[in-house]
């Protein structure tokens, strides 16, 4: 599962992970425009998070029932087999880390087991990648515009390839209800 946010999405964010199943079968990996700033995410998301927070690192496995952040001033990848990539590789979008190489990455790596869900925030960051996604038979979810502080981002993604809005209480609750199916099917 995949995650883009950024200006205003904090509070969606918190919605999200302090939803997910202590059992959570998939791994969470999560992009937020932080730029080169030092960034506290790992440390506020630690606060309601039933699931272990942490930025990734280089060459780190992708690992069910986690929620990996993009460090600053890095892209983050997901690559076969499942291992995350950082890379200072050049500004998307005006920003590094940013949301597409993630969400592609993880289309190419996953398939159809991807879930992608933009966020609010600036730009237009996220909408290819989550057009990636949907190209390889993931699921794609965005925020209602009308909830998100900043819409730019949830809207240049519904202008894309037909992802499903969701109003953000529902979509914490879908986040819930897919990582559960996967802890199923592993465990079966």
């Amino acid at each position: 599962m995949v995650i883009g946010a950024s200006t205003g999405a904090l509070e969606a964010v918190r919605q999200i992970i302090e939803r997910l199943p202590p059992d959570c079968g998939a791994g969470v990996a999560l992009v937020m425009h932080v730029g080169a700033h030092p960034s506290h995410l790992a440390d506020i998301l630690k606060w309601y998070a039933p699931l272990p927070v942490s930025f990734g690192q280089d060459g780190e496995t992708f690992m069910p029932g986690h929620v990996y952040i993009a460090p600053s001033d890095l892209h983050m990848r997901l690559v076969p087999p499942g291992c995350i990539q950082l890379d200072r590789g050049a500004k998307l979008h005006f920003t590094r880390p940013a949301v597409d190489p993630l969400f592609a990455s993880a289309a190419a790596t996953f398939g159809r087991r991807t879930i992608g869900i933009i966020l609010g925030g600036e730009g237009t960051d996220g909408a290819e990648g989550l057009r990636a996604i949907r190209a390889r038979g993931g699921v794609a979810l965005v925020q209602d515009p009308r909830e998100a502080a900043v819409r730019e981002m949830p809207e240049a993604a519904i202008a894309g390839d037909g992802p499903e809005i969701v109003p953000t209480r529902q979509l914490a609750r879908r986040v819930a209800s897919f990582c559960s199916s996967f802890a199923e099917r592993r465990g079966g």
